[in-house]
């Protein structure tokens, strides 16, 4: 027993560095000691946005002043750099959700709720379900349409991947209809040449914040019986026909990425108007439980975890307070693109009318036709400027090729396209002087 209990004596402390000399001193007030010596001002204003209030940051260490500094600078050039996309973020936010950590609601409490009723109540939707990411609200909308093996589905070539993953997800499979040159989505007599005896449903894309043509599209599809899903993850604030999209009675799906309209860091939300798929989708969203109150292991279908946290959604109100000044200040951040780019060669893509008001989400260009657009963009990184091909054709991407067989010449009009468009950094507080810097670059990489 006397060797049991000497075997769990602690170990003499080994002296430190700190007490060899007699200046052990209390470690947190070590580590306050160290960053007063390096303390630098380094605040400086996030954007130049009015009322927007600059905070001091903490001093950089030798290594991470140098990591910074890279990081902040072009390749060659020493210039600052100017990132492709920015949220725009505030006290608001900070606020939001300091109020759900303190109440203990995490996941699936009174903040989605609140959330889900300020998102449905600005586009005009009766029902909205918040989702881990409009990946997720596609996949449960294609589920809710009862897509499944032997089925196609049918969606435009012109998008990102989960516009087609949505109907794979159920075993179904993905069919491509060409885009209208004029406004990049999906082109409704092509939809219809597309259509066959298997097709079940069409996701309409509302590509970079413009809407599609969503009354020939629902006609064409009344008339052959096919479900119809609006894919509107870049379109928060747009309208169509003098509505916003997302509330024109056809299920609907928004996305929050960070470089959104609304910026959550992840996740995304169905607006319906049908209450049965409304309570489908609480359902599916939470591993198939039973939506009317029961009991937390009774499940009655199968279902996915797709819960959104209410850490997501305080942000996301804070987002949806602000919407009206964030979109006005994207609308005058590409009005000012365009009037910089006038007569350049370069064209801007997708103009208002009275029946289409774009909600921005990126600003894609298309260069000249014979212009190599990957040596363009390469000179505008090498410039300290972020840019990206926005899209490549979904139908061919390689898992799309090697699955299903997809090659070029399948979707001629989105092909050339795609093959000439980029994106410009674009985010709310983009300034005017850095715009100019953009487009000087980029009329000089031609």
């Amino acid at each position: 027993a006397r060797e049991v209990a000497d075997s769990l004596r602690p170990l003499p402390r080994r002296r430190s560095v700190h007490d060899r000399h007699g200046c052990r001193g209390d470690a947190a007030e070590r580590r306050r000691r160290r960053r007063d010596r390096g303390r630098a001002d380094h605040a400086r204003d996030p954007g130049g946005i009015p009322g927007h209030r600059a905070r001091p940051q903490r001093a950089l260490g030798a290594v991470a002043r140098v990591r910074h500094a890279r990081a902040g600078r072009g390749l060659s050039t020493g210039l600052r750099e100017i990132p492709l996309a920015r949220p725009f973020l505030d006290e608001r936010e900070e606020e939001l959700v300091l109020e759900v950590l303190r109440s203990g609601r995490l996941s699936l409490g009174p903040t989605i709720d609140r959330f889900e009723e300020l998102v449905a109540e600005r586009v005009g939707a009766p029902y909205a379900v918040a989702l881990s990411s409009g990946t997720a609200g596609l996949h449960l909308l294609a589920r809710s349409a009862g897509l499944g093996r032997g089925d196609e589905a049918i969606t435009s070539p012109l998008s990102f991947a989960s516009s087609a993953n949505c109907f794979i997800f159920e075993g179904a499979t993905p069919v491509f209809a060409d885009v209208d040159p004029r406004t990049l989505n999906l082109d409704p007599a092509a939809l219809e040449a597309a259509i066959t005896g298997r097709t079940k449903a069409v996701v309409a894309v509302d590509m970079f914040g413009y809407p599609c043509e969503l009354d020939e599209i629902r006609a064409v599809c009344e008339q052959h019986g096919l479900a119809l899903i609006e894919d509107s993850a870049e379109a928060l604030g747009a309208e169509y026909k003098g509505r916003p999209v997302g509330g024109h009675g056809v299920p609907a799906v928004f996305g929050f990425y960070p470089n959104k309209q609304v910026a959550t860091g992840e996740g995304g939300v169905v607006l319906t108007s049908s209450e049965e798929e409304w309570q489908l989708l609480r359902s599916l969203r939470n591993q198939g439980r039973d939506y009317e109150g029961g009991a937390w292991f009774h499940h009655v279908r199968l279902g996915w975890n797709y819960r959104w946290t209410d850490v997501q959604a305080a942000i996301g109100i804070g987002q949806l307070e602000k919407l009206d000044r964030l979109l006005a200040l994207r609308s005058e951040a590409a009005t000012r693109y365009g009037r910089m780019l006038e007569g350049s060669g370069i064209e801007t893509l997708c103009t208002d009318d009275a029946d289409h008001v774009r909600s921005w989400f990126v600003y894609v260009v298309a260069v000249p036709r014979g212009t190599d657009r990957d040596r363009v963009m390469e000179e505008l990184r090498a410039q300290g400027i972020g840019t990206a091909d926005y899209v490549p054709c979904v139908h061919l991407q390689p898992y799309m090729r090697e699955t299903y067989g997809f090659t070029e010449g399948l979707c001629p009009v989105a092909e050339e396209i795609a093959s000439r468009t980029l994106a410009l950094p674009f985010y709310p507080q983009l300034e005017a002087e850095d715009q100019q810097r953009v487009v000087e670059t980029l009329l000089g990489a031609l």
